[in-house]
């Protein structure tokens, strides 16, 4: 579930506000590739920070830790900060691969177009129709003899079976 700003600011310190602050559009937008992979380290770190002691803190009430005795409601607001963390690094997470996304998308176009431009620079081939040189190889006549078909003959097998489809409709 997202939070509103207004609970970020109430649940951050002023340390933790600005780089929240820039991972919110529009700032988030103008910062270049760089600042977006640093402020997504900060937000890591952050967030890894908040789930560390997130943990330390429910050991601790289990009694598996030497730690300190835990606040009572400790985990809620470390919870609330850690999804804080959370959906800034998811923000930054998605500029950054609109901007993959789009540096892959201008790289694969240049490729592209250079591959069409040694396309068209090539000399065609097309080589020219008809008959070539004295090796090329000629097609020989058959010696075969072409068989004969007797006159009475053809159209006799069409007649055969119409004959015995009618001989069929009779019996009907």
């Amino acid at each position: 579930m997202s939070m509103t700003f207004a609970t970020e600011i109430r649940l951050l310190s002023e340390e933790e506000l600005e780089p929240i602050r820039r991972s919110h559009f529009p700032l988030l937008e103008e910062l270049p590739r760089e600042a977006l992979l640093e402020l997504a380290r900060w937000l890591r770190a952050r967030r890894n920070r908040a789930r560390d002691l997130m943990s330390d803190h429910r050991r601790a009430k289990r009694g598996k830790s030497a730690a300190a005795t835990p606040i009572a409601d400790a985990d809620r607001g470390l919870a609330a900060k850690k999804q804080v963390f959370a959906h800034g690094l998811r923000r930054v997470n998605a500029r950054l691969d609109a901007l993959l996304a789009a540096e892959k998308r201008a790289r694969d176009t240049e490729r592209l177009r250079g591959a069409l431009a040694r396309r068209q620079a090539q000399a065609p081939n097309h080589p020219a129709a008809g008959h070539g040189g004295q090796g090329e190889a000629q097609p020989k006549p058959s010696r075969k003899p072409r068989p004969t078909i007797h006159g009475a003959r053809i159209g006799s097998v069409s007649q055969a079976g119409r004959n015995a489809q009618a001989r069929r409709d009779a019996r009907g």
